[in-house]
């Protein structure tokens, strides 16, 4: 029987008066890729944002690795924001370290070793030095993965990690997503791109604050209803 990293039972979210998130119900197993695909404003980000800890549910209940979720299991999250949060005057090396020393790694040398461990997976080591605000966007998003890992955390939350990537940028940070799920690393994403949604093991396609359906990808396809791509698939569930 599979381990669930991620389990969302009945959760709502209101703003004032509008109904933001709808009764999501979402086990995500240990060690798998979850994708959320939807229009915008489907409360995809709302719910990255209960998650993580920057917004508090108006009912349901939330169990990261069978644990309530609360200020302490948040902080064993790695999270990639839609925009990165990294110093413009610092170079890459010392960004990572910045955030490796907030999440209470107090040995240098060891914290030495995880930053430049993280930095290598992201193919940065080179640039190590190089001040944030002369890279380019997706070197920036680079660092910002690197900054999501530092903690070594065993769940994994990004929103739209790959958006605005070339193809080559896109297949590296896919092979890096693969192989942290090797190691049991459970990845929750949000995306809008075809090419991301056909690498995750299941998606749930939100819309009106809801989940409408979660499935793996292949399931999505139905040659008896003329559905042979994803993309199809979507553009009749927004309908």
């Amino acid at each position: 029987m599979n381990k669930i990293g991620i389990k969302i039972n009945s959760l709502n979210f209101n703003y004032g008066k509008k109904n933001i998130l709808n009764d999501i119900n979402l086990d995500i197993n240990q060690g798998s890729i979850q994708g959320i695909i939807g229009p915008n404003g489907a409360g995809k980000s709302t719910l990255l944002n209960i998650l993580v800890g920057r917004l508090k549910p108006t009912q349901g209940d939330i169990k990261i690795l069978g644990n309530d979720l609360n200020i302490n299991i948040v902080k064993n999250i790695g999270y990639m924001p839609q925009k990165n949060a990294i110093y413009a005057n610092l170079n890459i090396y010392e960004n990572v370290d910045f955030f490796a020393r907030m999440h209470g790694l107090s040995d240098k040398k060891k914290r030495n070793e995880i930053v430049s461990q993280v930095i290598e997976t992201v193919k940065l080591s080179e640039y190590k030095n190089q001040v944030v605000y002369k890279l380019s966007g997706g070197m920036k998003q680079r660092v910002s993965l690197a900054i999501s890992l530092v903690h070594e955390p065993k769940i994994l939350i990004l929103d739209e990690p790959t958006v605005g990537l070339d193809p080559e940028l896109r297949h590296d940070f896919w092979n890096n997503f693969i192989n942290l799920s090797s190691k049991g690393i459970t990845i929750l994403l949000t995306t809008h791109t075809m090419d991301d949604a056909i690498h995750c093991n299941k998606l749930a396609y939100m819309k009106s604050g809801k989940i409408i359906v979660n499935k793996s990808p292949e399931k999505f396809l139905d040659k008896n209803k003329d559905i042979y791509s994803l993309e199809q698939a979507f553009l009749k569930l927004s309908k």
